[in-house]
């Protein structure tokens, strides 16, 4: 049978300095599950505008369901100003208040989320009490709980991230987030892997994944440890890398494919992406196995 996931949070637009994209990090991760076989939803909010239209039918043409994709007829489509650095890392101003700042809860949405094999959801969208209280009265009913903690000052609690982490079945972080957390924690270690451990027990979460960059990845699977040390390429942007990371993760273990090819693949499409302007470019998964594997490199169309 047919996989499914919701994804909740922001939808926006990340506007660069040249041009503006579609955008967000559960709207990321919904487009790549979508391209990966998994038939996903989107708990969501657009403004009642052009933008907003815009999104909905980028949602439509890419077969992600918007049955709860509200429209709001106050606050408008969410807005993000994004700077890239000389390493093209990127660096965020988040417009407040937006449409997705505002989902209410709606009775029809307890069946979606108890129906999908994984509900997927971050951080930032807990910046604003409506949204917060509609993410806390899904996450009892999901049989499993993917947080993708997604920091981005000021916008996030230290009280609530504590509270998602303890609720989560999977929780993925970038390297840098790990070691905040784990300061948080009050953890006494110093290396990566101390500190994901660390986490794992004070948190009750034992599948955990931390991203590295251009390093790669380590996943944490009931004890044991799978590493990718990453893939050379010649990043254009990093938006939305990390959010195709996710998604190309957890469509390999809902699959319930080994979980070390499952971070070699995740790995080869986070750094594709970073290779490729804008968070959701369209890649074939005969590019992403023949970037994987060495042997076929000078094969890459």
């Amino acid at each position: 049978m047919r996989k499914k996931a919701i994804c909740f949070g922001e939808v926006l637009w990340d506007v660069f300095p040249d041009k503006a994209r579609i955008g967000g990090a559960p709207l990321n991760v919904a487009s790549r599950l979508s391209a990966s076989g998994i038939k996903t939803g989107l708990i969501t909010k657009i403004g009642d505008d052009e933008k907003g239209k815009e999104i909905l039918k980028y949602l439509m043409e890419n077969k992600i369901n918007t049955g709860h994709v509200a429209i709001d007829k106050r606050y408008p489509t969410g807005m993000v100003n994004v700077t890239l650095s000389k390493s093209r890392s990127a660096t965020y101003e988040i417009n407040y208040p937006s449409a997705w700042d505002k989902i209410e809860f709606q009775e029809n949405m307890i069946k979606a989320v108890e129906e999908a094999d994984a509900f997927i959801f971050g951080s930032l969208v807990c910046r604003d009490e409506i949204s917060k209280n509609t993410l806390f009265k899904l996450l009892p009913v999901s049989p499993f709980k993917i947080f993708d903690l997604n920091l981005r000052p000021p916008h996030y609690q230290p009280e609530v991230l504590k509270e998602l982490m303890q609720i989560a079945d999977f929780i993925k972080f970038n390297d840098e987030e790990l070691y905040e957390i784990a300061r948080l924690l009050n953890s006494p270690y110093h290396s990566l892997e101390q500190n994901l451990m660390f986490v794992s027990v004070q948190t009750n979460t034992y599948k955990i994944c931390v991203t590295k960059g251009s390093h790669g990845a380590v996943l944490l699977i009931d004890g044991k440890l799978y590493y990718n040390s990453g893939f050379l390429i010649n990043v254009k942007d990093t938006v939305g890398a990390g959010d195709s990371f996710l998604a190309s993760l957890v469509a390999k273990l809902l699959k319930n494919e080994d979980p070390q090819k499952a971070i070699n693949y995740s790995c080869a499409v986070g750094a594709l992406v970073a290779g490729e302007e804008g968070a959701n470019p369209v890649l074939k998964d005969e590019k992403i196995e023949n970037f994987i594997d060495p042997g076929k490199r000078n094969n890459l169309p």
